[in-house]
C-alpha cells in the first residue's frame, strides 16, 4: 500500500463510509457467533442480519473489560472470544489484569499506519520506537504500522536512555514514537552528553497527556508532535491530524459514545464512555467498552479527513463508588432514570456530612415537581439500598463531563 492510500480513504464521503462499514457488520457478527462460544452466548437472541445501522447496533449488549477478564479467568486464555485457531495469531500478549490479547494476522493488524502518516511519517523514515515490547502489545502496535508504511524501525523499548541517545546519534532517526514525556528525557540527556539528537523532526505520542507547554517546547526545537488514542485490545482508535482539532476516528472501527454504566448512546457533543466495534475476524470485539470518557466533536476536520472526530481522552468512565460501605454503580443511576420517564439525566454527588457519607441525586426534568423528588428518592433507596436527597434541576443544568457519580469527598 502506498503512502497516499493510508490517507485517501479518510477523505471519502462520510455517509458512504458509514454505509460501507455497516454493510460489513452482519457478516462479522455472524462469524463471531459461529466461531466463538463467548460471542455465541453474548449475541444469542439478537437479529444479527438486521444490525445495519447505529440504532440496531445499540441494541446489542456491551462487553466490558471487567466482564472479559472474568470470562478469561473462567475459560483461559481468551474467555471463548477467539473466533479462530490460536495458530492464526502471530503473537500472544499478556497485559496488566491480566488480560490476554492475540495479534491478528496481517501487516498492520492494529491500524497504526494512518496515525503515523497523519503525524508526518513517510516511507523511508527511520523511526525510534520507545514503547514497551515486553509482554504487552504496546511497542508492536506502532512498530507494525511503521513497517506497513515503509519505515525502518529501531525497537528501543523502555529505558536504557543512554543507549537510546547513542542510537539516535548513529542512526539519525527522523521520527520518534513513545510517551509524550520520554521524548523530552531523551533529548535532554542527549544535550547533557553533547550528542547530536537533532535528527528527530516528527513524533507520534500516546499513553499519557501531551500538555500544551510540552508541545510548544518540542515545536521550538523544530519537532512536530501528533497524538493518537490506542488500546492494547483494539489498536489505534483515533489520531490527531495537522489541524489539531480533536482526533479522527480510524478506518475499520465503529465508535459510539454511551452513557456510563449503560449501552445507551448519548447525543453528539455529550461526554460519555467510548464503545468500539472492530473488524478483526480472529478476535472480534463488538461494542467493547473501553472504560474511557470522550465526546464526539461535530463537523469535519479542517485537514480534509471526513471521519468522525473525538475530543481525545477525557478521564475514566468507571465511577463505581463505595458509600457507607456499599458500592454504588453508574448502572444503578441508569435504572433510576429508566424508572422515571420524566427524568432525562441524573448525577449522584457523594459528599461528607460530618463523619458520615451523604448522597444527593440531581435529576434533570422539565416536569412540575408534583411529588417527583419523593418518588425518585424512594427509587434511589430501593435500587442502592442507601438513602439520599434528591435535587430537581432544569434540563441542561448538569455538567457535560460524563460523570454519573461524582465523588466529592475530601480524603486529606
Amino acid at each position: 500500500m502506498s503512502d497516499q492510500q493510508f490517507d485517501a480513504r479518510e477523505r471519502q464521503d462520510p455517509a458512504q463510509r458509514e454505509r460501507d462499514l455497516f454493510a460489513r457488520l452482519p457478516d462479522l457478527l455472524a462469524h463471531a457467533r459461529d466461531h466463538a462460544a463467548g460471542w455465541e452466548k453474548q449475541l444469542a437472541g439478537h437479529d444479527l442480519e438486521g444490525v445495519r445501522d447505529r440504532k440496531a447496533l445499540s441494541g446489542l449488549p456491551v462487553l466490558r473489560k471487567s466482564d472479559l477478564m472474568e470470562q478469561q479467568r473462567a475459560n483461559p486464555p481468551f474467555g471463548g472470544y477467539l473466533a479462530g485457531d490460536l495458530s492464526e495469531a502471530a503473537r500472544v500478549f499478556m497485559s496488566p489484569g491480566p488480560i490476554w490479547e492475540p495479534q491478528a494476522p496481517g501487516l498492520d493488524p492494529w491500524n497504526g499506519a494512518r496515525s503515523l502518516f497523519a503525524a508526518g511519517f513517510r516511507k523511508g523514515d527511520i523511526v525510534l520506537n520507545a514503547f514497551s515490547y515486553h509482554l504487552t502489545p504496546g511497542g508492536f502496535i506502532l512498530d507494525q504500522g511503521a513497517v506497513a508504511l515503509g519505515c525502518t524501525v529501531f525497537p528501543a523499548g523502555v529505558g536504557n536512555t543512554d543507549m537510546q541517545v547513542e542510537a539516535v546519534e548513529v542512526l539519525k532517526p527522523a521520527g520518534f514514537v513513545g510517551t509524550p514525556d520520554y521524548l523530552k528525557v531523551l533529548l535532554d540527556r542527549g544535550r547533557e552528553q553533547g550528542r547530536d539528537v537533532s535528527s528527530i523532526k516528527k513524533a507520534l505520542v500516546s499513553g499519557g497527556a501531551l500538555f500544551p507547554t510540552l508541545r510548544e517546547e518540542y515545536e521550538a526545537q523544530g519537532i512536530t508532535v501528533g497524538q493518537c488514542y490506542a488500546t492494547a485490545d483494539l489498536g489505534v482508535i483515533a489520531y490527531e491530524t495537522a489541524a489539531r482539532q480533536g482526533m479522527v476516528v480510524n478506518e475499520d472501527y465503529i465508535v459510539e459514545i454511551v452513557r456510563p454504566g449503560t449501552g445507551e448512546p448519548v447525543a453528539d457533543g455529550e461526554v460519555g464512555e467510548l464503545v468500539v466495534t472492530n473488524f478483526n475476524d480472529l478476535y472480534p470485539l463488538i461494542r467493547f467498552a473501553t472504560g474511557d470518557l470522550s465526546k464526539i466533536i461535530p463537523g469535519q476536520s479542517a485537514c480534509g479527513r471526513t471521519n468522525m472526530r473525538l475530543a481525545g481522552w477525557m478521564g475514566r468512565a468507571d465511577q463505581r463508588t463505595k458509600v457507607k460501605g456499599m458500592f454504588v454503580d453508574p448502572s444503578q443511576i441508569a435504572q433510576i432514570v429508566a424508572a422515571h420517564p420524566e427524568v432525562s439525566k441524573a448525577r449522584l454527588a457523594v459528599t461528607r456530612a460530618g463523619e458520615a457519607d451523604a448522597m444527593t441525586l440531581a435529576v434533570e426534568t422539565d416536569a412540575l415537581e408534583d411529588g417527583l423528588s419523593e418518588r425518585v428518592s424512594m427509587t434511589l433507596t430501593d435500587i442502592t439500598r442507601l438513602k439520599g436527597d434528591v435535587q430537581i434541576v432544569s434540563p441542561g443544568a448538569l455538567p457535560n463531563d460524563g460523570k454519573v457519580i461524582a465523588d466529592e469527598r475530601e480524603y486529606g
